[in-house]
């Protein structure tokens, strides 16, 4: 009896992965503590209705497309769209999570830095 199960299909892609969510940890560490430090209750409570209305359908979306299209996301608007420039809208996606790991390790390097200055006394 074969399983079918889902799978990385190289070392690269389990890379990829785990720096994706590495990524997505950032903001979980800076926006309590930016939302904490300028009592920012309420907006936090705008913040997670925008997380539960548009970044849960956006995330869902992104799985089903990569799931159906079996392809990353330039392949996968290539797949969709054959012989138009939607494609394009894929390598902006690529794109921005490059500009945006800059802004990530600067976050998590922060947050070391202040725990070895709290060590030093």
């Amino acid at each position: 009896m074969k399983h079918n199960e889902a799978g990385f299909g190289s070392k690269i892609g389990v890379i990829a992965a785990t720096v994706g969510s590495a990524v997505g940890l950032g903001n979980i560490w800076r926006f309590p503590s930016v939302v904490q430090s300028n009592g920012g209750s309420a907006f936090l409570l705008v913040y997670l209705g925008c997380v539960m209305l548009l970044g849960i359908p956006v995330m869902l979306a992104e799985f089903s497309l990569g799931r159906a299209g079996h392809s990353d996301a330039v392949g996968v608007m290539k797949n969709l769209t054959p012989g138009k420039k939607w494609w394009i809208l894929g390598v902006f996606g690529l794109l921005s999570s490059y500009l945006i790991l800059p802004f990530y390790m600067v976050v998590g390097g922060g947050g070391t830095v202040a725990r070895l200055q709290s060590f030093r006394g």
